[in-house]
């Protein structure tokens, strides 16, 4: 099955975040299908960038968004848009 998930980068005690779709047996900074996006909780304010056709298209093909990224994706409007499409 295919997650939306975060991958950790940055230095040690400085995350930033890429979010991308991956297997859901692959280990969290392992491999990964595409990148969507990118998450950086630590600049203010915090800096969010999606490519919202791709993330579409993954929740259109069944897959499923971890906790963090569905509150990410949630504030963006991408999760609204995704349900109106479905409706």
């Amino acid at each position: 099955m295919v997650k939306l998930r975060l991958k950790r980068m940055g230095a040690k005690k400085q995350p930033s975040y890429r979010i991308v779709a991956a297997d859901s047996r692959a280990p969290r900074d392992g491999r990964f299908i595409e990148i969507i996006g990118f998450y950086n909780p630590r600049s203010n304010p915090v800096e969010i960038k999606i490519d919202e056709e791709k993330a579409l298209k993954w929740l259109n093909n069944g897959a499923q968004p971890s906790d963090t990224v569905r509150s990410i994706l949630s504030r963006e409007g991408i999760m609204k848009k995704f349900h109106e499409q479905k409706n």
